[in-house]
């Protein structure tokens, strides 16, 4: 169930970054093209109504910053400043990274539970009811976004739905630590690929992407390095 999880996740993070990137790049292509007086071309091109896709992008940055966060809380990219609590003994600082991790999950629970509550109360309760066909009561039926005129209820969804992953995250956090005392850990600076205390320069890391690009096209390391002896002369030289 976890690893269903995390992969739903990483697609939903993943989608979202991918529409965002698309749909931008249309939204400025068409904003540009519409410049050039280019018969029959740019008529097409001024009907085309693209104003609804600044907000939608904004929408999916919202959704995909919830998720990422929560992403963060499980891979451990988010910054910590933990040189102190890092330099106490042992059960100090279990303790206090113990402490921590709740302060998390009470935080991201409460955001969730009054997310939940104002999306329930902004028109989703009206939209439920009225599906249900039953009375609606004094809940109303919620504001629209301007252009695109979602209801508002969706888009804040985000909210509730992440803060409530971010906190059974920081849960997740909290049981691993307790049995092996290990965090998630990230480090920024690894180069995927490059071993640990490896250091190249410049031209070597040219020089090796292209011999992976070359493998991948057919061509063995081996004949690679035959037409490339410097860089094969460095590696019997580290």
């Amino acid at each position: 169930m976890g690893k269903i999880i995390d992969r739903l996740e990483e697609f939903i993070i993943g989608t979202l970054m991918a529409v965002a990137t698309v749909v931008i790049f249309v939204s400025v292509v068409h904003r540009y093209g519409t410049g050039f007086e280019i018969p029959g071309v740019q008529d097409w091109l001024l009907e085309i109504n693209m104003g609804w896709a600044q907000e939608f992008c904004i929408i999916l940055f919202v959704w995909m910053a919830k998720f990422g966060a929560a992403y963060g809380v499980r891979t451990g990219i988010h910054v910590g400043v933990d040189i102190v609590i890092n330099k106490l003994p042992t059960k100090p600082r279990a303790v206090m990274v113990q402490l921590g991790l709740f302060c998390g999950v009470l935080f991201t629970g409460v955001i969730g539970i009054f997310g939940a509550a104002f999306v329930w109360e902004n028109g989703m309760a009206y939209e439920t009811l009225s599906l249900l066909g039953s009375d609606t009561g004094a809940h109303f039926e919620g504001p629209t976004t301007p252009d695109l005129e979602w209801p508002t209820w969706i888009v804040y969804s985000a909210v509730p739905l992440g803060s409530f992953l971010m906190c059974f995250r920081f849960i997740q956090v909290m049981i691993k630590f307790a049995r092996s005392g290990e965090l998630p850990t990230h480090d920024h600076g690894h180069v995927e690929g490059l071993e640990e205390g490896e250091v190249l320069v410049v031209g070597e890391a040219i020089a090796i992407a292209e011999q992976r690009e070359h493998a991948h096209a057919g061509l063995s390391e081996r004949e690679w390095e035959k037409q490339h002896p410097a860089v094969d002369d460095k590696k019997e030289e580290k």
